[in-house]
């Protein structure tokens, strides 16, 4: 089993693009050991499809790789407005390739062959920083834009008044489409290990974001109930 990397960021969602089947595993392990969850690529078509379907939190992203290249596929990102960090990996470790890596939009180089522990603490370092920076992906998900840098809701263009844990809430499931959430771990994370409130909390704030957010609260598209477990949102349209 991988060892323990330390202080780890909360629950991220990170995209692995990989053509060395070995290395992709290596690395999905070490970092789902780490606390988070990975959709993995072995080419730069597949990278692109996920990564515009999916807007992962961070990418550890090898340069050559068949079909599009890590750098053309950065820099394409770059120019869409998807700034989620990116971890460059590499075997060719010329100054000029760190250089034209940092300069197509990476944010950090990694020369292979690599410790596997490093690279855990290369993407922790990264989401760190993203963190402390206010980043979250804010592109619209299927027409619902939630910002944390400015705590503002849209809704196809239409700003959505929401008090503040009615925001933390939805940001929280936002943040990762499709992921179930228990009402015991979304207490934890958004009003914090003390609250003493129960599960009826999440029921009343979710029923109060369904009828800012939804056409119809009654069957909702946005904010979905997993029955005997918790609530999700709604993942991106197939």
């Amino acid at each position: 089993m991988p060892p323990s990397p330390g202080v780890t960021m909360p629950n991220a969602a990170i995209l692995v693009v990989e053509d060395d089947p070995l290395i992709l595993e290596t690395i999905r392990r070490y970092l789902e050991h780490a606390g988070h969850r990975c959709h993995c690529a072995a080419d730069g078509w597949e990278a692109d499809r996920l990564a515009l379907r999916h807007r992962p939190d961070l990418v550890v992203l090898d340069w050559m790789l068949p079909g599009v290249d890590g750098l053309a596929l950065c820099e394409r990102w770059r120019k869409g407005e998807y700034f989620a960090p990116v971890l460059m990996l590499t075997a060719r470790t010329e100054e000029d390739h760190r250089v034209r890596a940092l300069a197509g939009g990476a944010d950090d180089y990694l020369d292979k062959p690599f410790s596997a522990k490093e690279l855990v603490a290369r993407v922790q370092a990264l989401l760190r920083r993203a963190y402390a920076s206010g980043y979250r992906d804010c592109s619209p998900k299927n027409g619902l834009l939630v910002d944390r840098n400015t705590r503002q809701v849209q809704l196809h263009g239409r700003p959505i008044d929401l008090r503040a844990r009615e925001f933390d809430l939805l940001a929280q499931l936002a943040d990762h489409p499709g992921r179930v959430y228990s009402r015991d771990e979304l207490l934890e994370r958004v009003w914090g290990y003390d609250f003493e409130g129960g599960h009826r909390t999440i029921d009343v704030h979710v029923r109060k974001l369904r009828e800012k957010l939804e056409p119809d609260p009654t069957r909702p598209v946005y904010v979905l109930t997993v029955w005997g477990v918790g609530y999700k949102f709604a993942g991106p349209p197939r």
